[in-house]
């Protein structure tokens, strides 16, 4: 068994021990929020950390009605852009918190006035020290080059962040059951992906709303795993110029768990099937036509976490069939350092 593998398998346990022990201080960090209501918010991430903020960008904006921006570091390491920040939230994620530019980004972001908040899978990082609040993914030494299990730790944590903030009963009590929903959502049989997907180059991934990050995170995983060329785009902007792209037989995997979004994504994935794609459609039980069955999380936010928990044991087992080991991807390397 690989790492990936191994680590995607052990990250619902993650996720239990991390809602436990970050109950208290995300309830204290929600009160803090809601006292400084801050009016925007801008995240800072790299890879699939910029793709966990991406999820928290949607949620926040869908819940709190404010804007949320993703910032490019270079503005504050290259540009040392002028920021003017107060009663503003700057939100950093990085797995290690070792990165340079994150660290002065957040550090200038600061500066500007803003609230800072880190989430980081290593304690006392450079990152979060540099932050007024330090939120802990406690998702364990991840020694796997392809994050698992701490990019589901940064949603959830990202998705409890919410939680406390909105003080949304409902979503606590969904997240409080969400390990037990993903250990089931990890041993869903997704072999006929590996079947459709061990011999092609190229395909699309197509998620929307909060499960855009999702379909970034898939296609990047297909990219570092598996070399395959995958592409990321939301459900609502396909058919603007991606579509010339589709020629019979083009793979197209389509997220579509139930949520608002999900009915557009079903008549999109039956328009691609008509034009000839090759679509390999992941669904709940309710939709009869899936090729791939989701987990139901439990609530519309947490859909998402079930989607990726699927998929990582899927695309794990597709690099092995294409001959690739997901733990060693060519010239990649755990830490990341950019400037």
């Amino acid at each position: 068994m690989s790492l990936m593998l191994e680590e995607a398998i052990n990250a619902p346990e993650r996720l239990r021990g991390q809602l436990a022990r970050n109950q208290s201080m995300l309830g204290e960090l929600g009160a803090r929020l809601r006292a400084e209501d801050p009016s925007a918010v801008m995240t800072v991430a790299r890879g699939s950390s910029d793709h966990a903020a991406s999820y928290f960008a949607y949620l926040c904006m869908q819940t709190r009605g404010i804007p949320v921006a993703s910032l490019p570091p270079s503005l504050s390491t290259l540009s040392q852009a002028p920021w003017r920040l107060q009663g503003q939230l700057a939100v950093a994620i990085s797995q290690s918190g070792q990165s340079p530019d994150l660290v002065a980004s957040q550090k200038a972001l600061g500066q500007g006035g803003a609230t800072t908040i880190a989430m980081v899978n290593t304690p006392e990082s450079p990152l979060g020290k540099s932050s007024d609040i330090e939120v802990p993914l406690y998702a364990g030494e991840e020694r796997s080059v392809a994050a698992t299990k701490s990019y589901l730790a940064t949603l959830s944590a990202a998705a409890q962040l919410v939680a406390h903030w909105n003080e949304s009963s409902l979503l606590v009590s969904a997240l409080s059951e969400l390990p037990d929903r993903l250990v089931e959502a990890g041993a869903q049989d997704w072999g006929i992906a590996v079947d459709a997907l061990k011999d092609c180059e190229r395909l699309m991934v197509i998620g929307r709303g909060a499960g855009l990050g999702i379909a970034q995170e898939a296609a990047l995983k297909f990219k570092e795993t598996c070399s395959i060329q995958a592409e990321p785009f939301s459900g609502a902007e396909v058919r603007h110029g991606p579509m010339a792209l589709i020629e019979p037989g083009y793979p197209v995997l389509v997220f579509a768990p139930p949520g608002a979004e999900q009915a557009g994504l079903l008549e999109l994935a039956e328009w691609l099937e008509g034009v000839g794609a090759r679509v390999l459609l992941a669904a709940d039980a309710s939709v009869a036509r899936r090729h791939l069955t989701l987990t139901d999380a439990g609530h519309e936010a947490l859909q998402p976490l079930s989607v990726i928990q699927s998929f990582y044991p899927m695309v794990a087992h597709l690099a092995a069939a294409r001959g690739i080991n997901p733990d060693q991807p060519r010239h990649l390397r755990k830490v990341t350092c950019t400037l």
